[in-house]
């Protein structure tokens, strides 16, 4: 990997040279000794290493190929765009995708690693503030590159392969995998040492102790260690800092910037001057009036009829039916264009959005689940039935011991209410694969069906994406998914 580290530390340090915040573009302004002496520079570095995450290469790709892979949204027709080989699990070894992800994210761990070196743990609560937020940058990146590249915890974590563990900025010729259980047990140590650290909270767009014990819970969560997921998830649900939405505030949820919404925990944010526009995450999912975005991935019908079957769920708000001038439901391919606007309209922009990474509601379905597997049914309910009142739902729309609204179980309860609520955010296919439930699309698109229906097995060697094979040209040692 000589050639690619090599590139990409000396392009981390050029970028992120002389940033001073992440609503600013980082410039080329200053040398990499001058950068990492003092904490004025490490700050600046600091945010460059965000500024680097909210990339489309980045941001763009891990939302497309951490929710296209589920059932809840559609494909209208066939697309050049690398997103149909992940929307149809027809992965290939020169994805673009996949290559874009695997580079920017490691470009994102160079950058990190070049400032958590040069600091010195304990020197001034600034500066351990600082190393924190790049410890909890360099676990997040490490986490959602080994969940595309590597299989789900829950299978063979021991012997599977997962990526590599970088935590320098060296040029590397000969580096190998990790396993997934490496990879795992690194993110929760880096983790837990950042959520030490780190001692405030500056927005929602920075990371912070709670952003840390989050994503601890999450992490957990994927181990099936029960446990330790509700143990975090309880730190982050008692910070009264964060409250959940109330129905009135929540078709209006994600039109917010993050930083004005107390439900958020930590969100990649973006502004006006990182509108992408025909490349943002909400241009695949909407078209606003005036014509700006592509609009050609809609919800499923089947969660269309999940969400629409209590019509007081505020969540219906998300869908939006494009009709034609007579009033009549506008089609593509003979597909209903039902938009999904969760990344949409902040600020009234239609393409521009601050994707939120983590937020409290997920701390509630995370303890949710975690109790129903512990076999707590009453608490489990019990944290299904907040968000459920989050979402507007009362009285017979609540779930009870006695009536699971013709469920199997109460992990089913739990698993279709995070279906609902964290919709499209880019959660339901790992949601499945790591509790070894198959997933079906038994509705009209644009995937790989048979006799109508696709089934994807928790095992099928397409669940996770295959290793750039240009990263592979370069070094020996970096072994190939099953093809």
């Amino acid at each position: 990997m000589k050639s690619y580290f090599s590139r990409f530390t000396l392009l981390g340090l050029l970028v992120l040279a002389g940033a001073c915040s992440i609503e600013k573009k980082p410039y080329n302004g200053l040398a990499e000794d001058a950068i990492l002496q003092n904490a004025q520079g490490l700050r600046a570095a600091t945010d460059g290493n965000y500024t680097f995450i909210k990339d489309s290469d980045y941001t763009r790709n891990l939302y497309i190929m951490n929710e296209y892979p589920g059932d809840n949204i559609t494909l209208s027709g066939t697309t050049t765009d690398p997103l149909f080989l992940t929307y149809t699990y027809r992965h290939t070894s020169d994805q673009a995708n996949a290559l874009a992800i695997y580079r920017k994210g490691y470009q994102v761990i160079v950058g990190c690693n070049k400032v958590i070196v040069a600091i010195k743990e304990g020197t001034s609560p600034e500066l351990d503030q600082i190393l924190g937020e790049n410890l909890f940058l360099r676990a997040m990146v490490h986490f959602d590159l080994v969940r595309l590249f590597g299989r789900p915890y829950t299978q063979s974590p021991e012997t599977n392969l997962g990526i590599i563990i970088k935590t320098d900025a060296k040029a590397d010729d000969n580096a190998s995998r990790n396993t997934v259980k490496e990879v795992y047990t690194f993110v929760l140590s880096e983790l837990q040492r950042a959520a030490k650290l780190m001692t405030s909270f500056r927005t929602s767009s920075y990371a912070s102790p709670a952003s840390a014990n989050a994503l601890l819970s999450r992490v957990y969560l994927y181990m099936n260690d029960n446990a330790n997921a509700i143990k975090y998830a309880d730190l982050v649900i008692a910070d009264s800092r964060f409250a959940l939405a109330t129905p009135t505030q929540v078709p209006d949820f994600y039109t917010l910037e993050n930083e004005q919404n107390r439900e958020v925990i930590f969100a990649i944010k973006h502004t006006l001057k990182d509108d992408r526009t025909w490349s943002a995450i909400g241009s695949m999912y909407y078209t606003s009036p005036g014509g700006v975005g592509w609009g050609e991935v809609y919800a499923s019908q089947e969660y269309q009829d999940l969400v629409n079957k209590y019509p007081n769920d505020k969540r219906r708000s998300f869908l939006v039916r494009k009709l034609t001038s007579q009033g009549l439901q506008e089609k593509r391919n003979g597909i209903d264009k039902v938009y999904i606007t969760k990344f949409s309209n902040q600020g009234g922009i239609p393409t521009l959005s601050s994707p939120v990474v983590l937020r409290l509601s997920e701390m509630y379905l995370n303890r949710a689940e975690a109790y129903a597997k512990q076999g707590d049914a009453a608490k489990a309910l019990s944290d299904v039935n907040l968000i459920r009142q989050r979402a507007g739902l009362t009285g017979t729309e609540l779930y009870t011991a006695a009536d699971l609204k013709g469920l199997p179980s109460v992990l089913d309860v739990v698993l279709q209410e995070r279906r609902l609520e964290l919709a499209f955010e880019g959660h339901r296919p790992y949601d499945l694969f790591r509790n070894n439930r198959s997933l079906t699309r038994s509705y009209p698109g644009f995937h790989n069906t048979q006799n109508g229906q696709q089934t994807v097995l928790p095992d099928d060697k397409q669940v996770v994406n295959l290793i750039p094979e240009s990263e592979i040209v370069l070094n020996k040692n970096l072994r190939q998914n099953p093809l």
